[in-house]
């Protein structure tokens, strides 16, 4: 049964759905970052908040973990450098908290703008001062939104809603559909910040987005502007704020996230008059809190039970179905991988190429690629290999790896055709599927064949004369090696020329009977590739 670490708060809905998937659960919030570490010893997934922060020192050497669900959007507080390297996938969940997000931004803005706060403060202590509180009203004015993900679009379409002008920044968002949300999206940042009254920010924080919002930018802005970050801290620079709205070239702002939380004393935004704080409340909501937790149960069951990939950071989204109908591809391509690896004994490896063909042409071939990378590099490093991480190992070893496609249907409805280029020349092998299941090795090198691609294969090089398989059969026979199937494959139609036998064996030959093979002086070559047995699971799944 596999084993879910839960080390932040989780909604009572959340647990109930985990356990009714059949998880087993470990419960253990407040652990100091070694005690997280040895937790995960025992865990093949974790959910996490923003109170658990995994850094490259817990994550490493994870050899159990496969999955990180972080319950909510931001995933900075989670290595995912390290988290790729280790194999590790990590989603997150946008959908849950992306109303009362928006909403906590809307209710910022118009409280910031109306002084909310300091005049409630104000009556508590006594007093009835309207002169001072007078506000500004949102009608007319123009909001500039940084990010028009799901929570940007769903801030525009509250402003709107008031009767505000929408202008927005992304660099992905098409025109278009940013039109079908009556928004006006510009590929310019600068331009933004320089053409409205109030500017909200809803992007993720990463080396792009840090400090997005500095000194320089706020200088472009209008005067009497007011600036909400709803989303995470560090997107504004906290100093230049506090600069600006110290000089009054910023009218005030909405923070509800900060770049060290909790802030500490030496922040003087959270006390500078013109400035609204609250405590990361944007997702604090009865009706967010309980939504979050069950989209972060639903990944993290989809993907440890059903192999389903949704709403991935660090790699490709897949779901179960699509799961299913590729697992024979991805075991295809690791097994082509794998014998490879084996076949490459000058150690040299500098690029690959794999050819889909026929129907493998319209699969997932990014993942097919992943998986044959896995089954290439898995052998020759101390590091867990997976189809998370495979291609960044070979890219850091300066392995190129190259992919080509054609929906032609060739001898085989679906073909994988991959070469490696080592020090000692070119390597290939292709295979395909019979049925849905059944892999077949038809292709090794100059050589077609059908070989079954599983267990272990003796690969067997010889001038294709007279009696060279009674002669093999009758060593093995001695050795008591059984030979459960054999094919054969010549360079020419004809008898006479190089040839290729890969003999299927029930048990491993001894170093005598393989040397005793390859003293025929008919025989140029005999290798020993060992394969997973056939219809065994993929090893980076739970359940293969």
């Amino acid at each position: 049964m596999p084993r879910v670490l839960i080390t932040d708060s989780l909604s009572a809905a959340g647990l109930k759905y985990l356990e009714a998937a059949g998880l087993e659960l470990d419960i253990r919030s407040g652990l100091k970052p070694d005690g997280v570490r040895a937790a995960l010893h025992d865990a093949d997934g974790i959910i996490i908040r923003s109170g658990t922060t995994l850094t490259s020192e817990i994550l490493k050497d994870q050899k159990r973990l496969k999955v990180i669900v972080r319950a909510g959007v931001g995933v900075d507080n989670i290595d995912l450098a390290a988290a790729t390297r280790e194999g590790i996938v990590v989603m997150n969940t946008p959908a849950g908290n992306t109303t009362s997000t928006a909403e906590h931004t809307l209710a910022m803005l118009l409280a910031l703008s109306r002084n909310i706060a300091p005049a409630a403060a104000s009556m508590k202590a006594g007093k009835w001062d309207r002169k001072s509180f007078t506000g500004t009203q949102l009608a007319g004015k123009t909001l500039g939104v940084v990010g028009l993900g799901r929570i940007g679009l769903s801030v525009a379409r509250r402003a709107i809603g008031l009767e505000m002008k929408v202008i927005g920044f992304d660099p992905f968002l098409s025109e278009e559909k940013a039109a079908e949300h009556g928004v006006e999206v510009s590929r310019n940042l600068d331009e933004v910040v320089a053409n409205c009254d109030y500017l909200t920010v809803h992007t993720p924080l990463s080396d792009e987005t840090r400090g997005i919002i500095n000194a320089a930018r706020i200088a472009r802005m209008r005067k009497g502007v007011r600036i909400i970050n709803c989303a995470r801290g560090g997107i504004v620079d906290e100093a230049a704020l506090a600069d600006a709205i110290s000089s009054g070239h910023v009218a005030g702002a909405a923070l509800d996230v900060f770049e060290h939380e909790p802030p500490g004393d030496s922040n003087p935004l959270v006390k500078l008059p013109g400035v609204l704080a609250t405590p990361h409340l944007g997702a604090s909501t009865d009706e967010a809190q309980e939504l979050v937790a069950i989209e972060a149960a639903e990944i993290i069951s989809g993907f440890l039970l059903r192999h389903e990939v949704r709403h991935a950071v660090n790699m490709a989204p897949i779901s179960a179905a699509e799961m299913a109908d590729m697992k024979s591809y991805l075991d295809l391509g690791r097994r082509l991988g794998l014998l490879l690896a084996q076949q490459n004994k000058s150690g040299g490896l500098r690029a690959a190429q794999i050819m889909y063909r026929g129907e493998a042409a319209a699969k997932n071939v990014r993942l097919i690629t992943s998986s044959f990378a896995a089954g290439l590099l898995e052998s020759a490093l101390d590091e867990q290999v997976n189809i998370v991480n495979a291609e960044m190992l070979a890219r850091e070893r300066g392995i190129k790896i190259t992919e080509s496609l054609s929906t032609e249907v060739g001898d085989f409805s679906t073909l994988i055709r991959a070469t490696i280029e080592t020090n000692a020349g070119e390597l290939t092998a292709a295979g395909t599927i019979f049925g849905k299941q059944f892999l077949r090795l038809v292709r090794l090198g100059p050589y077609s064949l059908d070989a079954y691609l599983d267990g272990l294969l003796l690969i067997y090089r010889h001038r294709d004369v007279p009696g060279l398989i009674g002669f093999i059969g009758t060593v093995f026979g001695r050795h008591q090696v059984n030979i459960a199937h054999m094919a054969l494959g010549r360079e020419r139609h004809e008898p006479g020329g190089n040839a290729v036998a890969v003999l299927n064996l029930d048990n491993e030959p001894s170093a005598e009977a393989l040397s005793e093979v390859q003293s025929h002086p008919e025989v140029t070559g005999v290798e020993l590739v060992k394969l997973p047995p056939a219809g065994a699971p993929l090893p980076w799944l739970v359940g293969g």
